[in-house]
């Protein structure tokens, strides 16, 4: 009995420590390893191409695979589609690489910022919550339920559409629109 007991204790605490290692999403039908870098990740998903060429234009790539912690607001493909016309292909230009630049750290934190992290900041705050970017932005930060959004300082809306996707050195949260600087 006393053994039986203690077996099914055992498979409890096996069964709970997993279900407390939750997996990491996949990200534009990739896998995103807790193991691997920000970039390492990044280059697999098939919904963050257009990023990873702005990352690569703006000569990013060896700071988003440092140290960090980095906590990262990763616009899809389709956020990057909403932009006006010509504006991607503009920017992506040798001559546009400091304004590039401008947008892309301002989509990055210099921290390891959860969802619920951020949802506690704007508990703090009282409902919404100033995130200071690497790029010198101040978006604010929201949320109703379960849904996290960042407004830009021109009053654009992106949703967090996939949260908490562990990175090696920090996170990344997958957004539908491209947060954009006064400029």
């Amino acid at each position: 009995m006393l053994n039986k007991s203690l077996r099914l204790i055992a498979l409890s605490t096996v069964l709970i420590a997993g279900a407390a290692l939750a997996k990491n999403p996949n990200v534009g039908g990739a896998p995103m390893y807790e193991n691997k870098n920000i970039i390492e990740n990044a280059v697999n998903s098939k919904d963050h191409t257009t990023l990873v060429a702005a990352v690569k234009a703006a000569g990013l790539v060896e700071t988003l695979e440092g140290k960090g912690p980095f906590t990262v607001f990763a616009p899809t493909n389709e956020a990057f589609a909403v932009l006006p016309k010509g504006t991607v292909e503009s920017l992506l230009k040798p001559e546009n690489k400091d304004k590039l630049t401008k947008i892309l750290t301002c989509h990055v934190v210099g921290a390891d910022a959860s969802s619920k992290a951020i949802m506690k900041m704007v508990d703090d705050d009282e409902g919404a919550h100033p995130v200071k970017t690497v790029g010198g932005c101040v978006w604010t930060a929201k949320y109703k339920g379960k849904k996290l959004t960042l407004t830009d300082e021109n009053g654009t809306v992106a949703n967090v559409t996939i949260a908490d996707v562990k990175q090696s050195n920090g996170v990344i949260h997958v957004i539908d629109r491209v947060l954009l600087p006064k400029m």
